[in-house]
């Protein structure tokens, strides 16, 4: 299922393009600043992250620009609505993927708790965007499920890599072991990442990666109030809430408060504070800070959830969804997005109504409208 893939997209030249749910910023530091076993824990997974090649932007050049399904290359099985797969990958790397099959869709529980931690989110997830949004899977025709886990040694992330959702176990150095399987919005967060390939197609540096991002963190957090039934003012706006170590912070990122979620977090929540970055190989750069400058957006939408109230996958989750699957390209930028969640507002609710006037404030608030 995977080497045919590979090797188009070696020939092809295409970029290293992969959506992992630690900020490689963090990473960095951590490995320049932790402590011996953080340290190597860090630099550990650096190293493997580099290492891999995915698919991703493989298949968003056939999926988008050329039309073709994956399935004629052989890439995935025939589509059908909720398919969940798993994979144990037993600490292999990229070219161990997918793995061993341990449990497919409707096999009863397995003695793995990470196993059914995976099977689990990932129906979460699909019955999130089905149920709300009358989406079926991340490409809206069934698209399967894949999940991978245990991969690599101690390695500290979980990524989607184009076709498939990939998990570490966590070396206890950055990541709590086990903890991403268990992090619901990680896994919504990741697979967002497949609807965005198969919608908007956000390239994955500079303001368009940061909102390739924020729209992951948005529909993540958005997968965990919707299961936890949590209005906007309930919920607690974390990505990854728990999942570090506790000296290192109380989660990834900070919806509420960018800045805020651990120590040394560099997320802006204004564009007065915007870091312009370059997007080079440097991990502290970050793409360009596509999980830096991805607080500003965050922000917005946090403030029109809790200026709207009520559950936040309704009104602000429709408009923020009606953007990016329709409304936006892979070059998008900040100001495109505000003014396409501000018109999507105003077609969806009507013009000037609250909905709009909220949209519109949001923005102005975090500097990107005004």
């Amino acid at each position: 299922m995977h080497r045919l893939d590979r090797r188009l997209m070696h020939r092809c030249g295409l970029p290293r393009e992969c959506c992992f749910i630690l900020p490689p910023d963090l990473l960095a530091r951590i490995a320049d600043e932790g402590r011996e076993g953080q340290r190597q824990a860090a630099i550990r997974t650096i190293a493997a992250s580099a290492s891999i090649r995915t698919r991703r932007a493989l298949i968003t050049q056939l999926v988008r620009f050329r039309g073709v399904d994956p399935a004629a290359f052989g890439l995935f099985a025939a589509p059908r609505a909720l398919n969940r797969t798993v994979y144990d990958v037993d600490h292999g790397g990229w070219n161990d993927l997918p793995g061993r099959q341990v449990r497919s869709e409707g096999d009863a529980l397995s003695h793995d708790d990470n196993v059914n931690e995976a099977y689990d989110g990932a129906d979460s997830t699909y019955r999130f965007y089905k149920d709300v949004y009358d989406r079926d899977s991340v490409d809206g025709s069934g698209f399967p499920l894949i999940s991978c886990v245990h991969f690599g040694v101690d390695f500290d992330n979980a990524f989607w890599d184009g076709g498939e959702m990939v998990y570490g176990d966590g070396s206890g150095q950055i990541f709590q072991r086990g903890s991403l399987t268990r992090a619901i919005d990680v896994i919504g967060h990741e697979l967002t990442h497949g609807v965005t390939q198969y919608t908007a197609g956000l390239e994955y540096h500079a303001q368009s990666g940061a909102l390739n991002e924020s729209f992951s963190d948005v529909f993540g957090s958005l997968v965990k109030q919707y299961s936890r039934g949590q209005t906007a003012e309930d919920a607690d706006w974390l990505i990854g809430e728990g999942i570090l170590v506790a000296e290192l912070g109380q989660a990834l990122r900070s919806m509420s408060n960018p800045g805020e979620a651990f120590e040394g977090d560099s997320q802006p929540a204004h564009m007065d504070d915007y870091l312009d970055l370059p997007d080079d190989n440097d991990p502290r750069n970050d793409n360009g800070g596509v999980h830096i400058n991805s607080g500003i957006p965050n922000k917005a939408f946090y403030l029109v959830a809790t200026a709207i109230g009520g559950n936040a996958w309704e009104v602000p989750g429709q408009i923020w969804y009606q953007t990016l699957t329709q409304r936006l390209d892979p070059t998008s930028n900040f100001r495109a997005a505000a003014e396409a969640t501000v018109a999507a507002a105003a077609d969806l609710f009507g013009a000037g109504g609250t909905e709009e006037r909220a949209v519109q404030r949001a923005w102005e608030e975090v500097g990107v409208l005004g």
